[in-house]
């Protein structure tokens, strides 16, 4: 038979070919790929039915913005662009003096869960209906020491020593209301019994209401006061809803919507109470300063009426002329706006240092009033010396009623604001929560995350598997080798059916699992009928009538190729003998319903004789020689001059004898039984063996003085990958979907 042609592939389209080759790979395998894209998207739905759902509490609060401060000045920080007073709400909000109270208040520092049934236990729990209140759900399969729903646990006081802070405790449900705390050790710390004030050992524990069955576990957990804060803290959303709208929203997430509520609702009194309470006392520290500032106003302002009276009454009754009344006017006006500030300023130095942006605007705006001021002295000068003298006087008349005024005003809005304590936010809406629609698991997201996930990891571990195989999946490729092929046999389905039932011991103890006998017309026997034919032309030259049919590994088909070969080969009138020569695991007599005793082992050492050994098939004209005993040194019985002897004897009665061996790279009784063939063929096998472990097959017949006369292609697969690649051709493809000959 000749060498089939090498074949050249073109270099410049070996990226277009990997890309449809890896395409290929993947119609190869959808249905794996389906099988884990469904499983992942079963456990994603799964997951997001049985989590544990989330729901979001919100609650809104509106800040309203300071335009004077509580003396009724402008605020200064406004001409600066000062960012919203909604931005220092917000962090008072987050403060640790809100959240602090907040925590103590409602015990969250004290954390209590039922334990569960693993994985679906909290879904059935969550799912049971009481009809009637405090009614508990009964325990499932008489497990007690889960929740099965209804249960609940108040804890009125825990005090633990601070060793035992933030680990888990684990309480434990008695008869009548008793109960008992142990730790993480299973060491004892407190048993008494609901509503009783138990305190030993730095340990003060006091249930105020306990429904569970007997037996029931709860875990808890006592936090340290800090770390639940920073945990509320983290969790809590708060944002101002549009910019500079004073508006903010307050958003918690829990998986217990009637605590959220409880919390938000605590939050916002805290922080409203706390507000009020803040305008409250910087309403009486500004009261206080006015009342410190008005006797000394109105005092001055005595005085300066006083020094008028006088001055008319030495002048007769000296009027102001109109010259003088604009003057006056411009003058008492700007008097009034620098005493204004200069009481600001008194005020702003109880708040602010001299280096505060708002004090030196303060300062800039003062300097810009007495400058102004000084420009119209200028005018006064030239006024006549008895006008000049009654400006002056009435100017501080004038000024010091006006400021006298408007400090008696404040004083009296401040007491007001004080004795009514109302502050600068107001509670809009109260916490509320969407009970029919929880914020987590977003259950659509999951199963399609979950689905691409699948999806991903599916192709992902084709793509690798098909990496690691390094098998051969063409006769071209195993030609390229030196090696021709003399068939290419598809893979059957029906022959792996026939020996899943051997393997499961479902054969017939007295038939055959013979593919040839049984299905005469797969195209696996239409292959071995080529087979046939090239044997038939290769075997003229040989030195004998026998054949080695042999392989690099073990799972390649060599036996199937052997015993249905040789079926087919006797349907032709030759007379053929097979013989079972892997007398370490050969399992021809279990293909063809026959027993292992008398076989070839017990032939070479002399147990029994040919004529006992050699077996019917029942296909006419074909013998076969079982493996016998297995004898604890095979490769020495090959060695014997028995064997020779034996297969002098049976060339001469057969017209074929062929001889199936064990793997060559797994044992050395093929080299020996090679040197004694005519003629010797391996097994190779779509897409398990390379080509290295193929040429290293051949290098080792070749050291022991054996020739390898072709190849075998057996379990040929059709495959899109070979269909959008090099393959896609050659009767080879004709072959059934997937596994071992």
């Amino acid at each position: 038979m000749q060498q089939a042609p090498v074949v050249n592939v073109r270099d410049d389209d070996n990226d277009e070919i990997d890309l449809l080759g890896l395409f290929g790979t993947l119609i190869d395998h959808r249905w794996l790929i389906a099988a884990i894209t469904g499983a992942f998207m079963v456990a994603g739905a799964a997951y997001a039915v049985l989590a544990t759902p989330v729901f979001q509490a919100n609650a809104l609060l509106q800040v309203e913005a300071k335009k004077n401060d509580l003396l009724g000045f402008s605020d200064i920080g406004s001409m600066l662009g000062k960012e919203s007073p909604s931005a220092t709400e917000i962090e008072l909000i987050q403060s640790r003096s809100v959240i602090g109270k907040t925590v103590d208040n409602l015990k969250l520092d004290i954390v209590i869960q039922p334990k569960y049934f693993p994985v679906f236990g909290e879904f059935l729990a969550r799912r049971f209906q009481n009809k009637n209140p405090g009614e508990i759900a009964e325990p499932l399969l008489g497990l007690n020491s889960f929740a099965w729903g209804g249960e609940s646990l108040k804890i009125f006081k825990l005090d633990l020593p601070d060793s035992q802070l933030g680990k888990k405790l684990t309480l434990t449900a008695g008869e009548n209301g008793h109960f008992t705390l142990v730790d993480e050790d299973d060491n004892l710390l407190a048993s008494s019994r609901a509503g009783e004030l138990f305190e030993q050992n730095g340990v003060t524990f006091q249930i105020e209401e306990l429904h569970a069955n007997p037996g029931t576990r709860f875990r808890i957990i006592r936090n340290p006061r800090l770390t639940s804060i920073l945990d509320y803290q983290e969790s809590l959303d708060v944002a101002e809803r549009g910019k500079e709208s004073g508006m903010i929203g307050l958003a918690l997430e829990s998986t217990d919507p009637d605590q959220a509520i409880k919390i938000l609702n605590e939050i916002a009194a805290i922080y409203v109470r706390q507000n009020v309470e803040r305008t409250s006392a910087e309403a009486a520290q500004s009261l206080a300063f006015l009342k410190e500032q008005l006797p000394e106003v109105k005092k001055d302002l005595e005085k300066a009426g006083k020094a008028l009276n006088e001055y008319q009454t030495r002048s007769k009754s000296v009027d102001i002329t109109l010259e003088t009344k604009a003057i006056l006017d411009q003058i008492v006006g700007l008097d009034t706006s620098i005493s204004e500030l200069k009481l600001q300023q008194a005020e702003m130095d109880r708040k602010f240092t001299r280096q505060h942006p708002a004090y030196r605007a303060l300062l800039t705006q003062i300097g810009e009033l007495s400058s102004k001021q000084k420009s119209l002295a200028s005018k006064v000068e030239g006024l006549p010396s008895t006008q000049q003298e009654l400006l002056s006087l009435t100017r501080d008349v004038e000024v010091g009623t006006a400021i006298y005024t408007q400090l008696l005003n404040k004083s009296q809005e401040l007491d007001v604001m004080r004795a009514g304590t109302v502050g600068n936010v107001r509670l809009i809406d109260t916490a509320d929560v969407n009970f029919l629609k929880p914020v987590k698991p977003k259950k659509i997201l999951i199963v399609l995350i979950a689905t691409i996930l699948g999806g991903f990891l599916a192709v992902a571990l084709v793509l690798v598997r098909k990496a690691l195989n390094r098998g051969l999946e063409s006769p071209e490729a195993i030609e390229q080798l030196g090696l021709p092929v003399y068939a290419s046999i598809p893979y059957s389905i029906l022959q792996k059916a026939e020996e899943d039932k051997v393997s499961r011991g479902r054969g017939r103890s007295n038939g055959t699992s013979l593919l040839a006998v049984t299905h005469p017309t797969d195209l696996a026997i239409e292959a071995l009928r080529s087979l046939r034919t090239s044997l038939h032309f290769a075997m003229h030259e040989a030195d004998n009538n026998r054949l080695m049919i042999s392989g690099p590994s073990p799972q390649v088909g060599k036996t199937f190729v052997s015993v249905n070969l040789a079926a087919v080969i006797a349907q032709t009138g030759l007379r053929v003998l097979l013989i079972d020569v892997d007398m370490r695991k050969g399992y021809l007599h279990k293909v063809l319903g026959v027993s292992s005793d008398n076989g070839l082992s017990d032939i070479l050492a002399r147990r029994c004789d040919m004529a006992t050994a050699i077996h019917k098939t029942p296909v006419d004209n074909f013998d076969f020689v079982s493996r016998g005993q297995i004898p604890p040194n095979p490769s020495e019985l090959l060695m014997h001059a028995n064997f020779s002897a034996l297969l002098e004897q049976v060339s001469k009665q057969y017209d074929l004898v062929i001889l199936d061996t064990p793997p060559l790279l797994a044992v050395t009784d093929a080299a020996i039984v090679g040197r004694l063939s005519g003629t010797n063929l391996i097994v190779t096998r779509y897409g398990l063996n390379p080509a290295k472990e193929i040429e290293l097959t051949v290098r080792r017949f070749t050291q022991n003085g054996v020739a390898i006369k072709g190849a075998i292609f057996n379990g040929v697969e059709k495959k899109a990958s070979n269909k959008y690649g090099y393959s896609d051709y050659g009767y080879y493809h004709y072959a059934y979907a997937s596994d071992k000959n």
